[in-house]
C-alpha cells in the first residue's frame, strides 16, 4: 500500500482553504466539546453524523435504541485499544467504516482522519472493497504523521485531501 499524497504538503493549508463549510458540517463541529465531555452520542447526533456522511446508510441508524447507541458510543470512545474504537462503532446500524471514522475525527480527543473516497484519492490509494483494521491503521498513521510533520490539525488534512480530490480527480476515477 504506496501512501503519497498528491500535491506538495506545503500546499495542504492553502488547498484547505478553498473547501466550502456547509451548515451540517458547522453544526457537528460545534457539538464537539458536549460530546467531548459526556463521551458519548446521542441518537439524534448519530443521526446528524450519518446524514453528513452518507446519505445512503443514513436511514438504517433509525434502527438503533437510543440507549444501545449511547452504551456502543460510550464503549468505543473509553477503549485504550485503536481496532476496538474503531469496530465498535460499525455494530452501529448504519454505521460502516466511513462513518465510524467521522464520529472518531470529529468527537475523539485523539486525531484520526475520515475515510472518504476523495481524501483516499489523494493518498493514492484505491477504495478498498470491505475496510479492515490493518488498511484503517495504516492510513491513520500516515495521515497523523503528515499532520504533526506539516503543523496542521486532522480537520484541516482532510478538507485539503477531499477539496483535492474535488478539483483534480477525474470524473471516470469517481467511486
Amino acid at each position: 500500500m504506496n501512501i503519497k499524497l498528491r500535491f506538495p504538503e506545503s500546499e495542504i493549508n492553502q488547498v484547505a482553504s478553498r473547501y466550502k463549510v456547509l451548515g451540517e458540517e458547522e453544526e457537528l463541529l460545534s457539538r464537539r466539546e458536549e460530546v467531548l465531555e459526556q463521551k458519548f452520542l446521542d441518537k439524534e447526533l448519530l443521526r446528524l453524523v450519518a446524514n453528513w456522511k452518507s446519505v445512503r446508510s443514513a436511514g438504517r441508524v433509525e434502527d438503533n435504541d437510543k440507549n444501545y447507541v449511547r452504551e456502543i458510543t460510550t464503549y468505543a470512545f473509553s477503549a485504550k485499544n485503536e481496532r476496538a474504537r474503531i469496530e465498535l462503532l460499525t455494530v452501529l446500524d448504519g454505521v460502516g467504516w466511513p462513518t465510524a471514522s467521522v464520529i472518531l475525527h470529529l468527537f475523539h480527543p485523539d486525531n484520526y482522519p475520515i475515510l472518504d473516497f476523495r481524501a483516499l484519492w489523494s493518498a493514492r490509494l484505491e477504495v478498498p472493497k470491505q475496510y479492515a483494521f490493518p488498511f484503517w491503521w495504516r492510513y491513520v498513521n500516515f495521515c497523523r504523521e503528515l499532520s504533526a510533520r506539516n503543523s496542521v490539525d486532522m480537520r484541516a488534512l482532510d478538507r485539503a485531501m477531499w477539496q483535492y480530490s474535488k478539483e483534480n480527480q477525474k470524473n471516470s476515477e469517481v467511486s
